[in-house]
């Protein structure tokens, strides 16, 4: 049980910005029991943020309460996937081989690609979480409001991050001449156990059941078809993927998620 406290932890820690215990050992072996836990950390962010637009929206224009809500997920995780999407942007975007797409995504700078398009991302998300809380509040009583919209948020954020997962299963790591400093590098060595995937994949489910309605369910599909194409494109420039290429996966997913629900609930 300790361990796994521990490995939760190592999770959090890897994760977010949010304080660990001091015994938390970040260690290659907990790095990687942590993995099944990342759709969890989901629950956690998406949880707060959603906390932070239903607090904000008593007080605020819906408009800003969502700004927020964004913000939040952004502090409470260091801005750690938006700074791999960025990342990913600007290597794709500007190298034309292995090597130098892998250089570029290891400068701490950001670049045009990366800028572009994380204005783009996060607009995208703006926008659709505007319309989405649009939706919920004209078909919805008040307590079912609440319900929805932090089903939204934790749903959005646990089922990207468990799309995100399943690379460890699916690809391989992309082998860089220089991996000293790689974060990334400890968590995707050594196998992903089945175990573990059926762990995640219940954190990352699970939340849907708040929304009462199993067409929801129908949202995880374009993820995964966003997954298999980002998976490809990984796969043709760099023969794998890196940390920052899961960054993208998880930002991408998770936007995807959010407009596939727009549409489940426009057309079912």
């Amino acid at each position: 049980m300790r361990k796994e406290l521990q490995a939760f932890f190592t999770a959090l820690m890897f994760y977010t910005r949010i304080p660990c215990p001091s015994w938390v050992d970040h260690s290659e072996e907990y790095l990687q029991l942590s993995r099944k836990y990342f759709p969890f950390i989901g629950w956690i962010i998406g949880g707060a943020s959603a906390i932070t637009l239903l607090l904000a929206y008593q007080v605020l224009p819906v408009t800003i309460a969502l700004f927020l809500s964004i913000v939040t997920g952004v502090i409470l995780t260091g801005a750690f996937h938006e700074d791999g999407f960025a990342d990913t942007m600007d290597g794709f975007g500007g190298g034309w081989t292995k090597e130098k797409i892998l250089l570029i995504m290891k400068d701490s700078r950001i670049g045009t690609f990366g800028g572009v398009g994380l204005i783009f991302i996060f607009t995208i998300k703006f926008l659709g979480l505007m319309e989405l809380a649009k939706i919920i509040q004209q078909n919805s009583y008040s307590f079912e409001f609440y319900q929805c919209i932090i089903a939204c948020y934790i749903s959005g954020h646990s089922v990207s991050r468990f799309v995100a997962l399943t690379f460890f299963k699916t690809h391989q790591y992309a082998k860089i001449n220089d991996e000293i400093g790689s974060k990334s590098k400890p968590i995707a060595k050594g196998n992903f156990p089945t175990r573990d995937l059926f762990v995640a994949s219940a954190f990352a489910f699970l939340p849907l059941a708040l929304f009462q309605n199993y067409a929801v369910f129908l949202a995880i599909i374009p993820c995964f078809i966003a997954k298999w194409w980002m998976g490809r494109w990984f796969q043709k420039w760099i023969g794998g993927y890196t940390g920052d290429c899961l960054g993208a996966v998880q930002q991408v997913t998770e936007v995807v998620f959010y407009l596939s629900l727009l549409i489940i609930w426009k057309f079912i």
